[in-house]
């Protein structure tokens, strides 16, 4: 400013009044209005009965005894077939994978592509909602095991990647599936879409997430398995 303009005070009304501005602008940026699925808002009323496993149990911290025996054996025959990656020879792979013509690389890449982005969605719904939300200590072993088996798969599509794709920018572009591969992408924020237990009830999601794993998941396994019928 030039010295024949003093300085003007702001009136503290105007501060005021741009600070409440300000506030009100950042509350609408960081909290966008949610809109709740029909059988959520029918749960928020008390329309709906609360869902049992989601119920507050007092005795939630003690498994035994078992309550839940449907639960507990689906744990049981979760922890009877785990695995590791360092189980896996890929010692003959490259030599297979150089075999196949460029169609079938292409296919094989992007199946690949789709299962390393999908299962970290899988996973951080398991850990940051089902296993978090649920009440019933065997429901929370099974969810607590199938987190570490995700983890695995995960690692193995990521180290099959890894290992077929040498190209550096190509590698990249399939890791980021989620961002770079419109199919996957679609996919990806499908699911994302029931992953907020604001928004939808936990029956809902449970009833996406099988979508997922029974239809998108599935889906590609069929496509693997019948590669592996031609031999390949």
């Amino acid at each position: 400013k030039s010295p024949e303009q003093p300085e003007q005070e702001l009136s503290p009304q105007f501060v005021e009044g741009f600070a409440q501005g300000m506030d009100l602008k950042s509350e609408k940026e960081e909290q966008p209005k949610l809109e709740m699925s029909e059988y959520k808002l029918k749960e928020v009323s008390g329309e709906l009965q609360p869902e049992p496993f989601l119920v507050e149990n007092p005795n939630r911290f003690v498994l035994f005894p078992i309550q839940e025996h449907d639960v507990w054996q689906m744990y049981k025959k979760a922890e009877a077939s785990f695995w590791t990656a360092e189980e896996l020879d890929l010692v003959h792979d490259l030599k297979d994978w150089a075999n196949l013509t460029d169609n079938e690389r292409f296919f094989i890449k992007h199946v690949l592509a789709f299962f390393a982005a999908s299962d970290g969605i899988v996973n951080e719904n398991l850990a940051m909602n089902f296993s978090n939300e649920v009440q019933v200590p065997e429901a929370r072993c099974f969810y607590g095991f199938q987190i570490a088996i995700e983890n695995i798969h995960s690692e193995v599509y990521s180290l099959l990647i890894d290992t077929y794709i040498k190209d550096a920018t190509e590698k990249d572009h399939l890791l980021r599936a989620i961002d770079t591969i419109p199919c996957v992408k679609k996919k990806a924020h499908w699911a994302l879409k029931w992953c907020d237990p604001r928004v939808s009830s936990y029956p809902e999601r449970l009833l996406a997430f099988a979508a997922v794993e029974g239809i998108f998941f599935s889906g590609s396994f069929c496509s693997i398995f019948w590669l592996k019928k031609r031999g390949l």
